[in-house]
C-alpha cells in the first residue's frame, strides 16, 4: 500500500484502506517494518563475522563498543517514538503545516543530540570501556571504535527520526528501502576496509567503524531528501512542541531504563548460578530478541494506524485496529511457540554447549510457551505509543521490572536459583506489562482515550 499524502484531506469520500480491507493493510504495513527491523541485526552478524576472523582481541573490543554505543543511541529512540505518534495524528487530522514543524523539531533535536554524544562521550571514551570491562589491546582497538562510529551518531539519530516520521504517514516501504542500502552498504564497506583491497589498507576494527559511519551518513542524506518529499518541513515549530518531546524523552528514559535494568539483572543472575547457566542464558536471551523482531513490526504499524485514527477522531475506529492487530500479533506468538518447540534439538546443536543442555531446555520450554504473552504486551506497548499515552507506559513497566527484580532478589536470597526459575520471572514480567495494557484498553483503566468507547463496525 502507498503512503497517503496530505493532498488528501480526512474526508469520508477518501476513506482509509483499512476501514474496507483492515487485515490485508494491516499485514501489508507490517511486512515491510519487518524486514526493516531485521537488517541491522543481520548486517551486525556478519560485521561480527568479519571481526571474528582476525582474533579474539578485535571481537572484543567491537563487543565492547556497540554495546556501548547502542546504549547510548537508545537512550535518544524517543526522537523517533515521539515523531512517529506525533505525526500520525496530525496526519489523521490533515494538520499538514503542523506535521511538518514536528519533522523539523525532531531533525534538529537529533541532529543536536548526535553532536552532544560527539563532543561528551569522545573524551570519556577510555573511561566508559573500562567500566565495561576492557583493558589492555581490547581497550585501545575498542576506544578507537567508538570515537570514529561517534561521528556518526547524528545520522543514526537522524535516521530514527526519519524512520518514525515515515512510518507516521505510514509510508513502511520508503524506511525499509533505506535500512537496506544502508546495511547492504554497510557490508561492502566492512569487507573492503577490515581486510584492505588494493591501495586501501586494512584497517581492521576501526574499518568496521568507519564503514558504519559512512553508510549511516549516507543513508541519513537519502532519508532527509525522501522524507521531505512526503512531509513538507516547517520552521513554525514553537516551544510547547520542543517541551512535548522533552517530556516524551523522559518517560521514555525512565522505560528504557527500567527495561534494560531488568534484563541486565536476568544476565547477572544467571551468570551467577554457573557457566552453563550463564551460557545458556545468552543463548535464550538472543533468540528472545530476535522473536521480538516479528512482534515489533506489529506494534509499529499499529502505532501509526492507531495514531491517524486518534488524530482523525474515530476513536471507535482505533480500538477497532487493536482488536484485529490483537488478533494477528496473538496467532503470530503461538507460531513462534511452535516455531521453538519444532527447533529446539536445532538450536541446541548449533548454539547451546553440550555441558549447558540440561539446564537449557527446561528454560527453552518456558520462553517458548511464552511467546503469546510477548506478543500481547508488544501489540499494546504499540497501542499507547500511537495514543500517546507515554506515561502510562513508563508507570507499567517501572512496576513490572520492580516486582521482576524483586523476584530475582528473593531467589538470590534463599539460594533458590535456577535458570528455569528466572526464565519464570521474566514470564511473569511479559505477563504484567500485558495485562497492565490490555487492561488499559479493556474496560479502559484510568484516565484511558478508550473509556466507554464503543466498537464501531468497519
Amino acid at each position: 500500500m502507498n503512503a497517503w499524502h496530505y493532498s488528501q484531506p480526512p474526508m469520508e469520500s477518501t476513506p482509509h484502506p483499512f476501514i474496507s480491507q483492515p487485515h490485508r493493510t494491516l499485514v501489508r504495513l507490517s511486512i515491510p517494518v519487518l524486514f526493516s527491523l531485521t537488517a541491522e541485526p543481520t548486517t551486525a552478524l556478519v560485521d561480527t563475522a568479519f571481526i571474528a576472523s582476525l582474533g579474539v582481541i578485535p571481537l572484543a573490543a567491537l563487543g565492547v563498543g556497540t554495546t556501548a554505543l547502542s546504549s547510548l543511541f537508545w537512550m535518544f529512540n524517543f526522537l523517533g517514538v515521539g515523531a512517529q505518534t506525533e505525526i500520525a495524528q496530525l496526519y489523521g487530522a490533515g494538520e499538514e503545516e503542523q506535521a511538518g514543524s514536528i519533522l523539523s523539531l525532531t531533525l534538529i533535536l537529533s541532529l543536536l543530540a548526535g553532536l552532544v554524544l560527539i563532543f561528551t562521550i569522545s573524551p570519556i571514551a577510555g573511561w566508559l570501556t573500562g567500566v565495561l570491562g576492557a583493558t589492555g589491546e581490547v581497550q585501545i582497538n575498542a576506544i578507537q571504535y567508538i570515537r570514529i562510529r561517534l561521528f556518526g551518531a547524528p545520522a543514526v539519530l537522524l535516521t530514527l527520526t526519519i524512520s518514525g516520521a515515515l512510518r507516521g504517514i505510514q509510508d513502511m516501504r520508503t524506511p525499509l528501502w533505506i535500512a537496506l542500502g544502508v546495511n547492504g552498504l554497510n557490508i561492502l564497506l566492512d569487507w573492503t576496509l577490515i581486510f584492505g583491497i588494493g591501495p586501501i589498507p586494512a584497517l581492521g576494527v576501526s574499518g568496521s567503524a568507519l564503514a558504519s559511519t559512512i553508510s549511516q551518513w549516507l543513508g541519513a542524506l537519502a532519508g532527509i531528501v525522501l522524507v521531505i518529499r512526503s512531509i513538507k518541513p516547517s520552521r513554525s515549530f514553537q516551544l510547547v512542541q520542543t517541551l512535548k518531546i522533552f517530556r516524551i524523552g523522559g518517560d521514555m528514559f525512565i522505560r528504557t531504563g527500567m527495561l534494560n535494568l531488568f534484563l541486565f539483572y536476568t544476565t547477572r543472575a544467571a551468570n551467577q548460578l554457573s557457566p552453563n547457566a550463564g551460557a545458556a542464558h545468552q543463548v535464550l536471551r538472543q533468540m528472545w530478541v530476535f522473536t521480538a523482531l516479528a512482534l515489533d513490526a506489529f506494534a509499529a504499524t499499529v502505532q501509526s494506524l492507531v495514531g491517524f485514527f486518534i488524530g482523525r477522531g474515530t476513536v471507535p475506529r482505533a480500538k477497532t485496529v487493536v482488536r484485529i492487530a490483537l488478533a494477528w500479533s496473538l496467532g503470530t506468538g503461538l507460531m513462534l511457540s511452535g516455531l521453538m518447540a519444532a527447533g529446539q534439538e536445532l538450536v541446541i546443536r548449533y548454539l547451546v554447549p553440550a555441558s549447558a543442555v540440561a539446564v537449557f531446555i527446561p528454560a527453552w520450554l518456558i520462553s517458548a510457551l511464552s511467546q503469546p504473552l510477548n506478543s500481547i504486551a508488544f501489540l499494546t506497548d504499540g497501542v499507547h505509543l500511537g495514543t500517546g499515552d507515554y506515561g502510562f507506559l513508563r508507570n507499567a513497566v517501572l512496576i513490572s521490572s520492580l516486582i521482576g527484580i524483586l523476584g530475582l532478589w528473593l531467589l538470590e536470597r534463599n539460594g533458590v536459583g535456577s535458570l528455569s526459575r528466572i526464565w519464570i520471572l521474566i514470564a511473569i514480567w511479559i505477563l504484567l506489562r500485558g495485562s497492565f495494557g490490555l487492561l488499559r484498553i479493556w474496560p479502559g483503566i484510568g484516565n484511558s482515550i478508550f473509556r466507554d468507547i464503543k466498537r464501531e463496525t468497519l
